[in-house]
């Protein structure tokens, strides 16, 4: 209440200061005029203070936005002053001139006790921080906008016990340049002895859309002068633009790995999303789950989730439900296998956009395992695809993998089939269907990945077991794969496999050694590595693309397009229904040498005693 009737004053008071401006020495004269007219700005200055509840700010924490709401205020108050002056006509004198001047005045008077309130406080917190000898001594990486964020949220919260020194940036134009009353002192290749120079006690990394050699140059650097070290998350998974200290977190292998910003082409993105009914298979898992948080943001009719874990879909939803009280969502316990189940579903709910996530995925298991990779992979699939097709669904995007090219494993066949019959159902696709599948490899953090079997050995004290020295794979991050996913989508040429922009393959031992170092131990003195040798079915490396197909450039430039070789010959149904019958009769014989009439590619390497605990 104290703040509106400041407000309401300083409107007023605007208008013989804008008199006085126009008019100078000759303002008494107009006495009369001036306070009609402050008086009949009254009524109006109390509506639009009401209705723009500007006079409900923080003043101490005033930003862009709100000076944007007063500047909208003042012109608001503006267009009242005309309205005066055409309903007094020729009875109250208001010059046009004063008309152009008020809102000016307006916003300067409103601005200024705001503008006051931020310095002060801003001004203690700094004062509050320089005093504090006891405080944390922390210098910041990246003078950009995120790193004055974070230095400005710092001055409000002395109450943080932080005490920032100053900045460090690699650009050139900007060294011994002051912001927020810090100055950058230098480069980052410089930054180990900054921090000995200074007493620094942490290094905090804001440059979300650093790549991932800057940081770690920057975690080496914090290492080496033996300091803390916590970074802001990549611009991908900052989805709302929120900056601030409470998103800070430890540097992650993630972050090491990290490449250049995904950017995304929202309009496609909206267009094919937006007040649509969508079905997510395999929601309570990692990539699932997290296409349902990126699918939320673009304002769906209903969500429905699917899954058999009743634990993992309960865990995706419950974030939901906090984050975007208004989305509709709907939580499926089910199975793609039980066709009967999907059909109730798909009568029900009538999805129009189905991203396609339920998978087998784990190489070694499913080489035990056949006919569960089968089923699930393959005939799951087959199931969905027939219904999306049967039910008018728009939009299909099938989740596939790099171990689908030439694979070596019953897994990647069956992935590589599931992508088989996704394109056969493209070219029988009805006006308005578009049938895809994504490609893509290893997902950092992604449930059964390495990361998280690293991080449990690490935290345990027990050796750290690699497969081979000079395995390699392609990683992408959890957020940067399902974001990727939806521009897929949006792109739908029919029968399209889409190949993502895996960056370069990272040695699993390498990676092994980041984590440990990132723990804080060394490798060989803390953690040992220790090579277990490769498991049925797996790759030395893994491939994006057979040799035949080659990519096509697409409109984003990290999703690709494979050539299309063309399918299977006619006896293609046929050769599914023999797979999916030697699955239910767990025959993982008839099971391999069906997948390898499928996929030539296949390539069946197992040894004897391999194969007999594989089919047992």
């Amino acid at each position: 209440m104290r703040k509106r009737l400041i407000d309401v004053l300083l409107v007023l008071l605007a208008v013989p200061i804008a008199y006085a401006l126009r008019l100078e020495t000759g303002v008494l004269e107009y006495v009369p005029d001036l306070l009609m007219t402050t008086f009949a700005m009254l009524p109006f200055a109390l509506a639009i203070l009401t209705y723009h509840p500007v006079s409900t700010q923080t003043w101490h924490k005033v930003g862009i936005r709100d000076m944007v709401a007063l500047l909208r205020v003042s012109l608001f108050l503006g267009a009242a002053l005309l309205l005066v002056k055409i309903l007094t006509g020729d009875t109250v004198a208001v010059p046009k001139s004063v008309l152009l001047l008020y809102p000016t005045v307006v916003m300067l008077l409103i601005s200024i006790p705001r503008l006051m309130s931020r310095y002060l406080f801003e001004e203690r917190g700094r004062k509050l921080a320089g005093e504090a000898g006891g405080r944390q001594r922390i210098l910041i990486v990246g003078a950009g906008e995120a790193g004055a964020a974070i230095a400005r949220e710092i001055f409000r919260h002395p109450e943080m016990n932080i005490r920032p020194i100053g900045f460090v940036d690699d650009d050139s134009a900007k060294k011994g340049v002051t912001i927020m009353g810090l100055r950058v002192l230098g480069r980052i290749l410089e930054l180990e002895t900054l921090i000995r120079r200074h007493e620094i006690d942490e290094v905090l990394i804001a440059m979300p859309s650093a790549s991932g050699d800057v940081i770690r140059d920057v975690v080496t650097a914090a290492d080496e002068a033996k300091v803390k070290h916590r970074i802001l998350p990549a611009l991908y998974t900052l989805l709302n633009g929120e900056v601030s200290i409470n998103r800070l977190r430890k540097v992650d292998v993630e972050d090491l790995l990290r490449r250049d910003p995904i950017r995304l082409d929202f309009e496609p993105i909206s267009g094919y999303l937006a007040d649509q009914v969508v079905l997510v298979t395999g929601a309570g898992g990692s990539i699932g789950s997290e296409i349902v948080r990126q699918i939320a943001a673009f304002h769906p009719k209903e969500v429905v989730l699917l899954g058999r874990g009743e634990n993992s879909i309960f865990e995706a939803v419950s974030g939901l439900e906090a984050r975007y009280p208004h989305l509709k969502v709907v939580t499926r316990i089910g199975d793609v296998r039980d066709r009967e189940s999907l059909e109730h579903l798909f009568k029900t709910h009538r999805p129009t956009v189905v991203f396609h996530a339920a998978a087998h995925k784990h190489v070694h298991l499913m080489e035990r395992n056949p006919a569960q990779a089968v089923l699930n992979n393959v005939m799951g699939t087959r199931n969905l695809v027939e219904l999306a097709f049967g039910y008018d669904v728009h939009r299909f995007v099938n989740v596939s993998t790099d171990k689908a090219v030439n694979p070596t494993s019953v897994m990647g066949a069956s992935k590589r089939v599931a992508e088989y019959i996704v394109e056969r159902a493209a070219s029988q696709a009805k006006m308005g269907q578009s049938f895809v599948s994504v490609r893509f490899g290893n997902v950092l953090g992604s449930r059964g990945s390495v990361v998280p079997i690293f991080k449990r050995q690490i935290a345990e004290g027990l050796p750290i077991t690699v497969t081979h020295p000079d395995m390699t794979r392609y990683f992408m991050t959890i957020p940067e794969a399902s974001q990727l996913v939806l521009q897929a989508g949006g792109m739908a040429e029919n029968g399209a496999v889409y190949v993502l922009d895996m960056g370069t393959p990272v040695k699993i031992v390498d990676l092994a050694k980041d984590l440990i170092r990132l723990s804080g131990l060394e490798v060989g003195k803390d953690i040992d590595i220790v090579y277990k040798g490769i498991q049925p079915g797996e790759k030395l490396y893994e491939e994006l693309l057979t040799a035949e197909e080659g990519t096509t450039a697409t409109r984003h430039s990290k999703i690709y397009m494979a050539r299309k070789q063309g399918l299977p010959d006619e006896a293609f149904e046929r050769s599914i229904d023999e797979l999916v019958d030697a699955a239910r009769s767990m025959d993982g014989v008839r099971i391999r040498s069906t997948l390898k009439r499928l996929i030539p590619t296949y390539q069946v390497e197992q040894s004897a005693t391999d194969r007999k605990a594989a089919d047992s």
